[in-house]
């Protein structure tokens, strides 16, 4: 497992995601506007993947929150259009 995948399992990661789902008032910042109170359905994305770069994980002006269907149908979207990038149709 990569190091930063524990980042996500530490008390400042935790209280880090709580203070981005605060200062975005617990609205989904992909443009549907839709505010979330069950932190359960939120994700606290990083608008430019960080790749291991422990800058960008902990630099909250990288961070948002989305509904965890919008991230994951963005995230999905993005991987999608991406597959001739990463030789999967070559």
């Amino acid at each position: 497992m990569p190091p930063w995948k524990r980042w996500y399992k530490t008390a400042r990661w935790q209280a880090l995601r709580i203070e981005i789902f605060v200062r975005d008032l617990f609205t989904c910042q992909c443009g549907c506007g839709v505010i979330e109170g069950d932190t359960s359905k939120l994700v606290c994305d990083h608008k430019i993947p960080h790749r291991g770069d422990e800058r960008l994980f902990w630099d909250k002006t990288n961070l948002q929150t989305l509904l965890k269907t919008c991230h994951d149908r963005d995230k999905q979207k993005a991987e999608q259009s991406s597959l001739h990038t990463r030789g999967v149709w070559h």
